[in-house]
């Protein structure tokens, strides 16, 4: 099977993983590329936590924002024409503002905490949430169960948005954890979607490893799935040359005394893998990569234009369509 003469197989589905900004962005190139009906992306939910009496879902939030069209371009996350009196007034009383929620995007955490209330899962929460903002792909939290990053630091552990966020990723990184790992389960939505005999490709999206695509494979049964997908599993690296192109990656792999550079996701995702993305001008880690039995493709991954995202998915769904099936 292959783009390169026409469009996606009909019939076939994709599943991709992914945290934030970086995965949000070739999640929409993808929606260009695979019908958005056959779509679905397994969200990162070890950056939700409990803020202002609210659920908040930060990567869930940047692909449903990114992929309804109305996310901040420059930014990369949050609404476009925000605005943000309500924490301008909470500032005035005294409140806790080291967290900046926009007056349209409280919307939305209002609006789902007030659902979860009522009993409904995070499953169904986002499906209503996607709906309403006319998001084609299906978004499905990796979990329904509490799941939550800790980052432990050489100042003691820290829940990922302090550690992100309030303390804005200065305290050196010694490891994470994530609470709730042993007893939390992937959801039958998620399961249904790994195990569909329509599924043609499986994308780890270039988010990072550590804090944004590990969360996802903690969750019990998810490394299981991943091996036993007869559809080739692709990675894309988070890092080219050297450097993270959003986010802490590179801070991180160093600090955890790793190398910096497009290997380390490789080498951390070999036991899953067909095939793995390095940007062009990585491509001499190919052959210390395959050498692991990880088929290597080169090509231009640094997404700055809608047109980049696009071209960059049609280069994964090419690659991974002429992988052989049986390994993933």
């Amino acid at each position: 099977m292959t783009l390169a003469g026409g469009g996606w197989p009909e019939g076939a589905t994709c599943v991709a993983l992914s945290g934030g900004v970086g995965g949000a962005k070739l999640a929409l190139g993808l929606s260009h590329v695979v019908p958005p009906e056959n779509l679905t992306i397994v969200a990162n939910v070890g950056d939700d936590f409990e803020h202002l009496g609210l659920r908040i879902c930060p990567d869930i939030d940047t692909l449903m924002y990114t992929l309804s069209g109305l996310a901040d371009q420059e930014r990369g996350w949050g609404l476009a024409g925000e605005t943000w009196r309500c924490m301008e007034a909470l500032g005035r009383l005294g409140g806790e503002t080291w967290f900046n929620l926009g007056d349209a995007d409280l919307a939305t955490h209002l609006e789902r905490s007030r659902r979860l209330h009522r009993g409904e899962c995070l499953t169904e929460v986002t499906g209503a949430l996607c709906r309403s903002l006319n998001v084609g792909p299906s978004i499905l939290p990796a979990t329904d169960d509490r799941l939550r990053t800790i980052v432990q630091t050489d100042r003691g552990p820290l829940g990922f948005q302090h550690y992100f966020v309030r303390e804005r990723c200065v305290p050196e990184v010694t490891g994470f954890t994530f609470e709730g790992a042993e007893t939390a389960r992937l959801s039958a939505e998620v399961s249904k979607a790994m195990t569909d005999p329509r599924l043609a490709a499986v994308v780890i999206c270039p988010s990072n490893p550590f804090i944004s695509i590990d969360p996802i494979l903690a969750v019990p049964g998810m490394r299981d799935a991943l091996r036993a997908v007869s559809a080739p599993v692709i990675a894309v690296a988070p890092v080219v040359a050297g450097e993270a192109i959003k986010g802490p990656t590179a801070k991180m792999m160093q600090e955890l005394g790793l190398p910096v550079d497009a290997s380390t996701p490789a080498l951390r995702y070999r036991d899953l893998l067909a095939g793995y993305v390095v940007d062009d001008a990585d491509a001499d880690l190919a052959p210390a990569i395959e050498g692991e039995g990880v088929a290597v493709l080169s090509t231009g991954t640094v997404m700055r234009s809608l047109e980049d995202r696009v071209r960059l998915a049609r280069a994964v769904m090419d690659f991974a369509l002429n992988l052989p099936r049986d390994v993933g």
